[in-house]
């Protein structure tokens, strides 16, 4: 059974303008990132059909991010680090329920589901996923303070060329991977730099991946929904 701290509950009403309000309950700890950062973009990519599943994951019920309030308040000062090169963060995912992650690994398991492999596993057999480290039966997302994130142009929005798409399966995902052009590999390298200046640890498979070391909750592994 998840364990949740004692029954004290966060209730955040955000109103878009005068006529709708969205009012939602999260656990203590956690918060809203478009309330505690409005200043950082977010594209929420496991509620949509553009993943590497091709449908939205189980346990997304809303295109709003939840993390850690620890995790939320770091990334605003690399945010504010960044702003003063007219860049900032856009976030696609953070705070992962129990039960996406054991829709992941279902997927997995079912080698004959691969309409998206030339976007995302190209070079992957299905099969290999579990054993590359690409998927795994627990998440630190699920825990609350583990981000995937990357940079945009804030005039523009677009974001800054590190390679590889989000959630490429392969080599060129690696955060220390030779073969990208220089102009890859600085972005990779402010991105990694600001992130663990301000208190995270990077995961050596993925560029965007990222664990607040102070985490909260280091032994929770949460399954409330991202509503």
């Amino acid at each position: 059974m998840i364990q949740l701290r004692p029954a004290i509950f966060l209730t955040l009403i955000i109103c878009f303008g005068s006529s709708h309000a969205w009012t939602a309950t999260l656990p203590a700890g956690f918060v809203y990132l478009d309330a505690a950062a409005p200043e950082i973009a977010i594209e929420l990519r496991y509620i949509t059909e553009n993943n590497f599943l091709g449908i939205p994951v189980d346990g997304y019920e809303t295109p709003r991010c939840i993390i850690s309030s620890e995790a939320a308040q770091a990334l605003k000062k690399v945010q504010t680090d960044l702003a003063s090169f007219g860049l900032g963060l856009k976030v696609f995912d953070a705070y992962r329920p129990q039960r996406a992650v054991d829709h992941f690994v279902r997927w997995a398991k079912d080698t004959s589901d691969t309409k998206m492999k030339p976007h995302y596993y190209p070079d992957v057999k299905k099969k290999n996923l579990f054993k590359q480290g690409y998927i795994a039966s627990k998440s630190s997302h699920t825990r609350g303070s583990t981000v995937d994130l990357t940079i945009i142009s804030l005039e523009t929005g677009e974001e800054v060329d590190m390679g590889s798409g989000f959630d490429f399966f392969g080599p060129e995902s690696w955060p220390t991977n030779l073969e990208m052009t220089a102009s890859q590999r600085a972005h990779r390298m402010l991105l990694h730099t600001l992130m663990l200046t301000h208190g995270f640890s990077h995961y050596d498979k993925e560029w965007w991946h990222f664990t607040f070391k102070k985490e909260p909750f280091p032994n929770t592994y949460f399954d409330f929904p991202v509503h």
